[in-house]
């Protein structure tokens, strides 16, 4: 049976979402995975939903449309809410529990309560509260080689945005930690 893993990234536009999303796929790419990166966000953009599928597999990827995520990560509370029941049973959800004023009530998930909007805020690094969850998600998943999610983070910050290089290394070391 191939490995492959289906997550679902989702919160506000202007929280990251599609840019962690990229970060998953790309560390997938550099492990030599088939991927897909699919981001859907309404007509409002930034401060409207927006999310992000990305699949990393072992073998062909047949529909890049995540409906049943292994993997959630949720920004907000009406993600939370609209994608919770979703997760497959066993899967794992990340909740920036900073947003998130509730708890997931389902005992069949792992669940992840990380306060990365406020660590990021406090660490002033205030666009990368996201990438913390992509760390913690490393660390519990290991979804990918070091290498590769370090090689991703390099890959997918522009080089006119240089300076969010170590910003964003270190949110993903601090989600390692958390």
């Amino acid at each position: 049976m191939a490995n492959t893993l289906n997550i679902l990234l989702a919160g506000f536009g202007g929280q990251g979402i599609l840019f962690a999303g990229k970060t998953i796929a790309y560390s997938g790419l550099l492990d030599g995975k088939e991927l897909s990166w699919l981001p859907s966000y309404g007509p409002e953009m930034r401060g409207g939903t927006c999310n992000c599928s990305v699949v990393l597999s072992d073998e062909s990827i047949g529909s890049p449309l995540v409906t049943t995520p292994d993997v959630l990560i949720a920004m907000n509370r009406p993600s939370l809410e609209k994608f919770v029941d979703k997760v497959v049973p066993g899967g794992t959800i990340l909740v920036d529990s900073s947003m998130i004023d509730i708890k997931v009530e389902r005992t069949d998930v792992n669940v992840y309560y990380v306060d990365a909007t406020k660590i990021a805020d406090e660490n002033n690094m205030h666009s990368c509260a996201i990438i913390i969850l992509v760390g913690k998600m490393f660390k519990e998943l290991g979804f990918c080689s070091k290498e590769a999610l370090d090689g991703a983070i390099q890959k997918v910050i522009p080089a006119k945005k240089a300076a969010m290089l170590e910003l964003n290394q270190k949110a993903l070391e601090i989600g390692q930690q958390a």
